[in-house]
């Protein structure tokens, strides 16, 4: 395993610190799961996770890859220790406000080396991986309709939720509406267009499906959305 990841491009040092920014926006004590292998780098957020053995809502993650030009790890870092490194080798995370969509880098331009800071303590949603292969295509979903969702949800919580509200309550209000499935896509939670629309996910392509299980897999050609949802397989 190596201190630091070598990405090929400054553009795609600068399109990784743009889907860090957005994950801090989301959770800003959050962390990231950094894969490093075989010239990829898959870089996984979580969105929407479980809150206590009670909680039956489903796990969605977000999940960004980039070529690699050198490294090897499989590190689960604080998302605000990993965008200092990043500010450090150059490519500076954003505010929200200044993100508007997770970019494809294109650019040619020389290697970055960004540091892999110290491993956080335990992350419970980490230990969940997706399957490799045996994923099923499904028909493609509108983006639109992801969209609207995602705006609707959010309008939703911010509507039930006040600032000085505790936190438990917070808790359950974003489970019960991010758990909700999709009226026209009912084995698609909510939580799912919402982790789409806030990383950036979104553009004017379908969302392509992919099913193995209990997992779901949204795709666009800027990155992908995973779901655990353990009452949901394809058989069901």
């Amino acid at each position: 395993m190596t201190a630091a990841l070598t990405l090929p491009t400054s553009a795609a040092a600068r399109d990784l610190a743009t889907f860090v920014g957005r994950a801090q926006q989301l959770d800003g004590a959050g962390s990231i799961r950094l894969i490093a292998d075989s010239g990829v780098l898959a870089a996984y957020v979580a969105v929407v996770v479980p809150k206590g053995l009670l909680d039956r809502g489903p796990t969605v993650l977000g999940l960004r890859t980039l070529a690699l030009a050198a490294g090897e790890c499989d590190a689960v870092v604080p998302l605000a220790s990993f965008a200092a490194r990043l500010e450090r080798a150059g490519a500076p995370v954003a505010a929200f406000s200044d993100v508007q969509s997770t970019s494809i880098a294109t650019e040619a331009e020389g290697p970055v080396d960004v540091g892999i800071p110290a491993s956080t303590p335990s992350v419970v949603w980490s230990g969940i991986a997706p399957p490799r292969g045996g994923w099923s295509r499904l028909a493609p979903l509108p983006a639109e309709l992801l969209g609207r969702v995602a705006r609707e949800g959010a309008a939703e919580v911010a509507q039930a939720v006040p600032d000085a509200v505790g936190q438990h309550i917070v808790d359950r209000v974003r489970a019960e509406v991010w758990g909700r499935p999709i009226p026209e896509a009912e084995h698609v939670p909510a939580g799912a267009a919402f982790a789409a629309h806030a990383l950036g996910f979104l553009g004017d392509d379908d969302v392509q499906q992919f099913a193995s299980g209990s997992w779901l897999r949204l795709t666009t050609k800027r990155g992908h959305v995973l779901v655990k949802q353990g009452a949901w397989t394809l058989g069901r």
